[in-house]
């Protein structure tokens, strides 16, 4: 079964063709990046004019690269939320067009289902139940996955999602967008323990807050202009530990909330996902927690993190098996709980 999948959820235009809801066949990604890293984060206007343009070249890439026609798909998987609503639109249109032109079913696909089941493209894979932590720019939020299509949500961010934190502190150090890449690379040459930042453990639930971290690194920052009686640039070795410091807290509370997660619901799997599991240091430290608690973990390759078509691709695969189709009328939602 070939599945076409597209997403428009956010600045990346892409779209994939799955085989079966774990083989790829192609996952083309057009990056908004250059467009937006002048302004410091995503400018909505922009992104959704930018997947009018690339909509079509990066749909008929994919189906070029998988040598396969519209004719071919057993459906169409498209990512209708939760996002940006002007970029959704334009993701949904085109996959209704598709379908109803050439009479293809269509699946309508929740972005963060794509997270959690991206793990499925991987070399191996999960059975189920299993944990998963799905963390990236727009989310951070832990659930256990019972079955395909069936998502139990632990707990959330009651504030900032982690990348969110990660890009707003990249912009106070003047560093640039997207933040998560910049300041991961930055860390590796800096000094964790140079300063000690806050950790919302939040020990009462399992949900996450990382906005006072953001707070203090810009407290920080405050107080030594004011010390220094100087508004320069901070020297590179101060930035590294900032960096340093700043993900060893972000990655702390991440990982110590998935381990509170495994003793709490018994699993013995844990995945993770979205675009901050990218970053080498959570990678890292995910997996030598479950090796020592004995627990398997499963982490999609890095360019399966970040948000791509393959993902929910793979998620319309076990929806179209139970034929769980979605109308022409489907409208795209910026606000879509799993």
């Amino acid at each position: 079964m070939l599945i076409l999948g597209i997403d428009t959820s956010c600045d990346d235009t892409s779209a994939a063709i799955v085989e079966n809801g774990c083989r790829i066949i192609s996952n083309v990604v057009s990056s908004q990046s250059e467009i937006h890293a002048k302004y410091g984060g995503i400018v909505p206007e922009l992104a959704s004019r930018r997947h009018i343009e690339m909509i079509i070249p990066v749909v008929d890439e994919a189906l070029s690269q998988a040598g396969v026609r519209l004719d071919d798909l057993a459906a169409v998987a498209v990512c209708h939320g939760p996002g940006l609503i002007g970029s959704l639109l334009v993701g949904c249109s085109y996959a209704k067009a598709a379908c109803y032109a050439r009479g293809i079913p269509l699946v309508a696909v929740n972005h963060l289902e794509g997270h959690i089941l991206s793990v499925f493209l991987g070399e191996s894979a999960p059975e189920f139940p299993f944990l998963s932590l799905v963390v990236s720019g727009g989310h951070t939020s832990l659930y256990v996955a019972e079955d395909f299509g069936s998502y139990r949500e632990l707990g959330r961010t009651r504030d900032d999602a982690a990348g969110e934190a990660y890009d707003k502190v990249s912009k106070l150090l003047g560093l640039g967008y997207p933040g998560g890449p910049l300041i991961d690379s930055l860390a590796a040459m800096g000094d964790p323990d140079a300063l000690e930042f806050p950790r919302a453990y939040l020990p009462e639930s399992l949900d996450f807050s990382f906005s006072g971290l953001k707070t203090s690194v810009l407290n920080h920052l405050h107080h030594r202009t004011q010390k220094t009686a100087s508004a320069g640039p901070l020297p590179q070795k101060e930035v590294q530990d900032i960096a340093a410091s700043f993900q060893k807290a972000v990655v702390d509370v991440l990982v110590r909330k998935t381990e509170w997660a495994i003793k709490r619901q018994g699993v013995s799997r844990v995945s993770l996902a979205g675009g901050v599991s990218a970053n080498r240091s959570l990678r890292d430290r995910m997996k030598a927690m479950a090796s020592e608690r004995g627990v398997e973990a499963f982490i999609p390759p890095v360019p399966l993190c970040t948000d791509n078509a393959a993902m929910i691709a793979a998620a319309g695969y076990h929806r179209a098996r139970r034929n769980e189709y979605a109308g022409l009328e489907l409208n795209p939602r910026a606000y879509l709980p799993l």
